[in-house]
């Protein structure tokens, strides 16, 4: 079973799966390619089975996690996308207008499907929570890490309580010290590694209230939140970090950011004509 493709080791699996199991499979063969940007809880969902049976099957088929799973279907060639170009794949004899065109296009898209999943009533409370915080303390691991520092250096145009926190170690001993009044920030595309996971229970162990931005909303941190607000841009686990993703994730700070900004609008100008002042003498 080492060396057959996905579709090779659930046909030759099919008939020794349990019946949770073959739904899963069933389901598979008719959406393998739209698999590789599923959530764990979302493919669970789409094939009416828990969780757990998710797990097990993978397991069954000879893959260590779901993870796991999803990097073997980026990785099968059957599970191309049937329109070559369509997300943003470059190809080799492109020009470099060619290029430009289709990576355009794919960031337009990354935000136009970010906009439409903008809930207005759920990024108020977002705002309202970050208005009237004591501290805002913005985090994520690796890439996402770089949002958060983004996100902070953004808001702290405006106002002085905004901070990134960095390291996985640093962030947990922030989150043990924080209180009600404070507020987490969080940035996790998939919002299920562990780090998110830990830091979200000492959060809520705390009373903190946390904001997630992720693409996956049944994830295991989304579902540890206290608002999450959902990106666009699906991302395949060959694709880690693609700019249409963090793209996605930006337009949410911006829109964000505005949303408070419209809370005080003269308090936001004056503020930030105060950090123009402050920043023309670093000109030459």
């Amino acid at each position: 079973m080492k060396n057959t493709t996905v579709q090779g080791r659930i046909s030759a699996a099919y008939y020794k799966l349990t019946a949770s199991e073959k739904k899963v499979a069933d389901f598979l063969i008719k959406h393998l390619h739209q698999a590789q940007f599923m959530s764990i809880s979302e493919l669970a969902e789409g094939c009416g089975v828990a969780e757990a049976t998710i797990s097990r099957f993978c397991r069954r088929l000879g893959y260590g996690s779901y993870s796991t799973f999803k990097l073997a279907i980026a990785k099968s060639g059957t599970a191309a996308s049937p329109a070559e170009g369509e997300a943003g794949e470059v190809g080799a004899k492109d020009t470099v207008r060619e290029m430009g065109e289709k990576l355009q296009r794919a960031n337009s898209r990354a935000m136009m499907q970010t906009l439409e999943l903008v809930n207005p009533a759920t990024l108020g409370r977002a705002a309202e929570m970050l208005a009237g915080a004591r501290g805002v303390y913005c985090m994520g691991q690796g890439g996402s890490m770089i949002l958060a520092m983004e996100a902070a250096h953004l808001f702290s145009t405006c106002w002085p309580h905004y901070h990134a926190v960095q390291g996985s170690h640093h962030q947990a001993i922030t989150a043990a010290l924080l209180g009600k009044e404070d507020v987490v920030l969080f940035f996790s595309y998939s919002g299920s590694t562990r780090d998110i996971i830990d830091l979200m229970k000492v959060a809520r162990e705390r009373r903190c209230r946390t904001i997630l931005i992720t693409r996956f909303p049944k994830s295991p941190g989304a579902a540890l939140a206290d608002v999450v607000l959902q990106c666009g841009s699906d991302e395949a686990p060959l694709q880690l970090g693609t700019v249409p993703a963090r793209i996605s994730q930006l337009f949410l700070v911006d829109l964000l950011f505005n949303e408070v900004c419209r809370r005080d609008m003269e308090t936001a100008a004056a503020n930030r004509e105060k950090t123009a002042s402050a920043l023309a003498v670093k000109h030459i």
